[in-house]
């Protein structure tokens, strides 16, 4: 009696991490706004880029006291992102005040993945539909 409920026990436990598992894992790619693992892997390096674009962005405000271009980021050499990442486009819209990189998706693919990204100064997304 002892070895069945210990058998019943390991079963129910299993089940319900596989149920906690199988809710996590949906809700990861719908945190990412898609709902392939191709387009998901896809977004999480475009977001993983505009980070490092929007850091070196805030690096040269610090050294230089202004807000610089993306071929200037490139050139003085504070990233090594390239310019795009199919289907997306990397720009960086400047002003005295800030700054706004975007990640512009070439083309209608249909896998779910959005039209445009952007993380600002305050490094928050912001995604177009």
């Amino acid at each position: 009696m002892g070895r069945l409920f210990g058998f019943l026990s390991a079963v129910i436990v299993l089940a319900i991490g596989m149920y906690v598992y199988s809710r996590q894992a949906q809700s990861s790619s719908a945190a990412a706004g898609v709902n392939n693992p191709k387009a998901a892997i896809n977004i999480t390096g475009v977001k993983s880029d505009l980070i490092s674009i929007a850091t070196a962005e805030r690096r040269y405000y610090a050294s230089e006291g202004k807000y610089a271009s993306f071929d200037e980021l490139i050139s003085t050499n504070y990233i090594s992102v390239a310019r795009q990442r199919p289907p997306y486009t990397y720009q960086v819209e400047t002003s005295s005040s800030g700054f706004r990189v975007l990640a512009t998706r070439s083309g209608d693919d249909g896998s779910g993945m959005p039209p445009q990204l952007s993380v600002d100064e305050n490094m928050e997304f912001q995604t177009s539909e």
